[in-house]
């Protein structure tokens, strides 16, 4: 999944030589939390809800209420505003996407087109419609979480025993993180199941692989494992 299909096409900027006022009221007015600075139709930084707070907490412990509006309404953007912000290219993954917030910290960035210009924003709730998309969770149903032989083939035997009951797979994910060497654990969300068969279901799978855990949605039911 590339990042041009996720990110918000609408972005909201503000000139660098504008007031921290008027930025406030571009975050509030449009709920969003990251403005894009431009100057001469560039890029040159970025400003977020935090900067801004930064910025008019800074003073607030010793002036009266209208010294610090009137503050408020001198400072530039230019003055708070990251310089040099992190963006990431449209045809990112993503994934890659992710790994960008994580490892710099941030909540967002601008996400720019083929010619270096702005061409959107991709925010952690961006990533997180993503997940909830991937995860197949919009249909509810039943999730399952096995852990397998890291082998060729080993989904084979835990699919057919889903198929073989009538049950329709709608996301497969794999994870290596905290597996023993050799195995990886594998979350199976599938749906349209009886749920009279799924004892039966779990006993079938047990005996190629490990069940981890079976969370029903529609019954809201949870049924733990190993932990």
């Amino acid at each position: 999944m590339l990042v041009r299909e996720w990110m918000s096409i609408e972005v909201i900027t503000v000139d660098a030589d504008e007031t921290m006022q008027h930025a406030i009221g571009l975050l509030k007015e449009h709920s969003i939390r990251m403005l894009p600075v431009m100057k001469n139709r560039k890029l040159v930084g970025i400003v977020t809800d935090r900067d801004l707070k930064r910025a008019s907490a800074s003073d607030a412990t010793s002036l009266e209420i209208h010294e610090l509006l009137y503050l408020i309404g001198q400072i530039k953007v230019k003055d708070i505003m990251i310089p040099k912000p992190i963006t990431v290219p449209w045809d990112f993954t993503v994934e890659e996407a992710a790994e960008v917030l994580l490892k710099n910290k941030i909540s967002g960035v601008p996400v720019t087109g083929s010619q270096g210009d702005i061409v959107g924003v991709i925010t952690k709730s961006d990533i997180f419609k993503v997940l909830i998309s991937l995860a197949g969770i919009g249909k509810r149903g039943i999730q399952m979480a096995i852990q397998i032989e890291d082998r060729p083939g080993s989904m084979k035997g835990i699919t057919r025993a889903i198929r073989d009951l009538g049950g329709r797979m709608v996301s497969i994910l794999t994870s290596y993180e905290k597996v023993p060497d050799g195995f990886r654990n594998v979350y199976i969300r599938f749906f349209d199941l009886d749920r009279r068969v799924l004892e039966t279901l779990k006993e079938n799978i047990s005996e190629i692989s490990k069940v981890l855990y079976i969370l029903d949605h529609r019954e809201n039911k949870r049924d733990i494992f190993e932990t």
